[in-house]
């Protein structure tokens, strides 16, 4: 194996080809669990059949107890709107995800996180000047995913700005759009079509 300093850094989120592993079938080609949990998707808040449903069609069982899942994450959540979406772009950068970055960027910035943040994440570089209530949510994300746990001090800060329930709620947040992130790299599920946010490129080697 080659060291470290000689290797190529992968394309974040896809391997060398970018071809879609698990695009959606046809209807006609569905069977009729996959039309019942495409039929509950599209009746459901989402509307349609985009991003990890698309590859989690697959799967119907799980593709419904999933979508139930992020339902209640982000539509009878407890925490405000600005760090689900921080929470979601951090998770979204660490893991290279294009579909979740291009759709949750934009969104992040409507909810008031600073431009000057998504640009840092953008770069892979953590971001400076944030409120206490942004540099709590990034310091909770970034230590969870790097270390699968939280310092006491992190801890503290985000039950004192959230509540026990709020810490709970971005833990499970952070661990639902990784594991989505996850299924969307494996399937190299592409971002929204049409999106004017410029795709992520891979960290620095």
């Amino acid at each position: 194996m080659p060291d470290h300093e000689t290797r190529r850094p992968t394309p974040q989120g896809f391997g060398e080809s970018n071809a879609e592993r698990l695009p959606i079938p046809e209807r006609s080609a569905m069977t009729e669990a996959q039309r019942a949990a495409a039929d509950a998707i599209i009746n459901g808040p989402r509307k349609a059949i985009f991003g990890p449903f698309v590859p989690l069609l697959q799967t119907p069982a799980l593709m419904e107890r999933i979508g139930k899942t992020g339902e209640a994450l982000r539509f009878e959540g407890i925490l405000p709107e600005r760090v689900r979406e921080l929470a979601v772009c951090v998770v979204a950068r660490e893991t290279g995800n294009q579909f979740e970055w291009q759709t949750h960027a934009p969104l992040a910035v409507k909810a008031g996180v600073e431009a000057s943040a998504i640009d840092a994440l953008a770069a892979g570089r953590t971001p400076r000047n944030l409120s206490a209530e942004d540099a709590c949510v990034c310091d909770f994300v970034i230590e969870l995913m790097q270390r699968h746990g939280v310092s006491d001090a992190t801890y503290a800060d985000a039950t004192a700005r959230f509540g026990e329930p709020g810490a709970v709620e971005l833990t499970a947040l952070v661990g639902y759009f990784l594991m989505v992130c996850w299924i969307m790299n494996v399937a190299r599920t592409p971002g929204p079509s049409g999106s004017m946010m410029p795709k992520l490129r891979a960290f620095p080697a």
